[in-house]
């Protein structure tokens, strides 16, 4: 079956293995401190972009809808927590959109909304491949692929522009690391 060896193929299978780990981070953020989830974030957001661009070319097999995982609810509590984590360096400046060509203002978005809307595209894949069907996978693949050209690969990476901006030009963050707290970062608590 052709649909098999799409989905097998080792550029997908890395892709669904970073995928369930963004979403896993994600889930378990709650409380997390703003460093530790930014610094994650800015390790784990490159690792989705690079995976998702060499996803193999793919075929939709039905036309059918796949379920889906991300209620308004979960998306809410998520984006909601996200923001918390984040605080006053949530908002950013967006200049990548089609509307900014008319526009005298700057549009404002929010990192926690951006990557509650990655996470929930990301999430329903994760949630359809998981149940283990060839052809419903093999569509989900196709889908997840189709949205990251058209929706959250943009948006990913604006929202990694953003993270960059909370993790170096924030004003808590200029105070030079301890020689300690470097250490950590490059070999873990020990």
């Amino acid at each position: 079956m052709a649909e098999s060896q799409v989905i097998f193929n080792r550029n997908a299978v890395e892709f669904v293995t970073v995928a369930a780990e963004f979403c896993a981070f994600l889930e378990r953020a709650e409380g997390m401190n703003q460093k530790q989830f930014v610094d994650t974030m800015l390790k784990i957001l490159p690792l989705l972009y690079l995976k998702a661009s060499m996803l193999p070319p793919i075929e939709l097999l039905e036309d059918e809808e796949l379920e889906t995982y991300v209620t308004e609810e979960i998306y809410e509590v998520l984006r909601i927590n996200i923001s918390g984590i984040l605080a006053d360096r949530d908002d950013y400046l967006e200049v990548f959109l089609p509307d900014m060509a008319y526009s005298d203002t700057p549009i404002k978005k929010t990192i926690s909304e951006d990557l509650a809307d990655i996470y929930q595209d990301i999430k329903d894949f994760i949630f359809v491949f998981q149940l283990g069907f060839n052809q419903t996978m093999n569509d989900a693949l196709y889908i997840v692929k189709e949205n990251f050209s058209l929706l959250w690969g943009q948006k990913l990476v604006n929202t990694m522009r953003a993270l960059h901006d909370v993790r170096y030009n924030s004003d808590n963050n200029n105070e030079e690391e301890s020689e300690e707290d470097i250490t950590e970062d490059i070999y873990g608590d020990e």
